[in-house]
């Protein structure tokens, strides 16, 4: 004997509700042991996890932008708020941080190593030094006419 399609649908109904229901328990669970904090699971709370779910959300998702989140905060770069789950659980700013956390970014570009400088060409220096010394030669003998000329 059948069931008419009404109850066949009640308890398809059912069944789902008890999946989503254990779905939204398993995952409160989860965020309480991964930031070590001890929430009750009310209907506020279990309504933003049924919308996480519903939004093809999963428990990887929520390890991961935990994750982020948590080295962002110790590198003082987010708000320690960013892991109140009122927060955590607006879907945009989550599939932000989602996408974020997946971002690979390149390494910046290495710097060009200065190169050494060849030693300058000991011509060029014993040319500069004979230019200087003639110049002291000719400083000198103007200083001495003027120094006889007082």
């Amino acid at each position: 004997m059948t069931q008419p399609d009404h109850y066949r649908h009640e308890a398809r109904s059912d069944q789902n509700t008890k999946n989503w229901s254990h779905s939204v328990r398993e995952l409160h669970e989860l965020y309480c042991h991964w930031t070590a904090q001890t929430l009750s699971l009310r209907f506020d709370r279990e309504r933003l996890w049924y919308e996480f779910l519903r939004a093809g959300f999963s428990a990887a998702d929520l390890k991961r932008v935990l994750t982020y989140l948590q080295k962002e905060i110790r590198a003082q770069h987010r708000n320690i708020g960013a892991l109140k789950l009122s927060n955590l659980l607006q879907l945009d700013r989550f599939e932000e941080d989602l996408n974020i956390s997946r971002v690979r970014l390149k390494p910046p570009a290495p710097r060009p190593h200065p190169t050494a400088q060849s030693a300058p060409d000991r011509e060029i220096d014993d040319q500069q030094r004979h230019k200087i010394v003639d110049k002291l030669r000719i400083f000198r003998q103007q200083l001495r006419r003027n120094g006889s000329a007082s």
